[in-house]
């Protein structure tokens, strides 16, 4: 029963206005159960109970009426309050005693309900820290070689070992967080767009000045902000496997040097500066293609241009679809 049934049976047991003081007392304790609208004549056996503050005709219910509509509030947990709908009393609901067990069964409950989300926090740290000192220490025998990183952590002190291994993935995300690629094509941009020899290397465009103006302020703004179409779980996959990449790129490419750290900081080098100059040459061709964007006027000729486009995007898509699928 909501707080706007009750109000009209209020307005019900005044009567067309008249107020509660010209009410007689056989109208007051007329019995009117506001969840079921039965009467006392209805059901005579039924108990009764005043519950709030609630005066006339509404502050009569059944008990058993009040105790369903008290569990649909609760909503299984029996110590949430329950407040009157009208006049915002807060009801009295006790119970029996049980006895001291049930009482200690009851306070442990409560205690575990308490502490589990802190006691689950510390195994999800406690996880993620092992976690980060296994990596570490698998990272340190791949990078140096699998016999030297094991003899360089078995004469290190523990102590030392568990302060620093778990910062090797925080300093490889930490590190993949900086695009360093955005700070050198910005570079590039504002002082080297006039060499003609750097021209083939990164092409610049012609850019018209006002658009080239508002599209070099999107993307000083969202460097700024940070790159959205970076996820983090990108960032994450990328930081973590570049220790692996690295040793295989050094297996493959620097062969001659016979330190495996060195040939290590060879191939991690070399996958860093070739992945950052392939992104720094699609960002900039991305940005060419905003910058050089138009809007054709809406004639038939250009829409059957821009539908026959749409359409071979379309088919090209399909088709690249249906050979992917017969490849599997």
């Amino acid at each position: 029963m909501s707080s706007e049934d009750k109000a009209v049976f209020s307005r019900q047991a005044s009567d067309g206005g008249s107020t509660r003081a010209l009410q007689s007392p056989d109208d007051e304790n007329v019995k009117s159960c506001w969840v079921c609208f039965a009467t006392e004549a209805d059901d005579r056996l039924a108990a009764w109970v005043q519950p709030c503050k609630c005066i006339g005709t509404t502050k009569w219910v059944h008990q058993g009426c009040l105790q369903r509509w008290v569990d649909e509030k609760q909503r299984g947990n029996i110590s949430r309050k329950v407040l009157c709908p009208q006049c915002k009393a807060e009801y009295i609901v006790v119970f029996p005693s049980m006895g001291g067990f049930v009482a200690l069964l009851d306070a442990l409950e409560e205690i575990t309900h308490k502490i589990s989300p802190f006691i689950a926090g510390g195994v999800l740290l406690g996880s993620i820290y092992w976690i980060a000192i296994t990596y570490g220490a698998v990272t340190v025998m791949q990078v140096v070689g699998h016999r030297e990183g094991l003899e360089m952590m078995e004469s290190a002190d523990p102590l030392v070992l568990l302060v620093l291994l778990p910062t090797i993935p925080v300093t490889l995300i930490s590190a993949k967080m900086y695009n360093w690629e955005d700070s050198v094509l910005l570079f590039l941009r504002k002082y080297c767009a006039k060499i003609p020899a750097l021209a083939y290397i990164l092409p610049f465009g012609n850019v018209e000045g006002d658009r080239g103006a508002i599209v070099s302020g999107q993307h000083n703004n969202t460097n700024q902000n940070g790159n959205s179409h970076l996820s983090p779980t990108r960032i994450f996959c990328s930081a973590l496997l570049l220790p692996t990449i690295s040793t295989i790129i050094g297996k493959m490419f620097f062969r001659s040097v016979q330190n495996n750290l060195h040939r290590t900081i060879l191939g991690g080098l070399t996958y860093i500066t070739i992945k950052g100059a392939l992104k720094i040459y699609h960002k900039q061709m991305l940005y060419i293609r905003h910058s050089s964007r138009k809007i054709l006027d809406y004639t038939e000729s250009n829409l059957k241009l821009y539908r026959s486009a749409m359409a071979s995007s379309a088919n090209d898509a399909v088709s690249s679809t249906n050979d992917s699928e017969q490849v599997i």
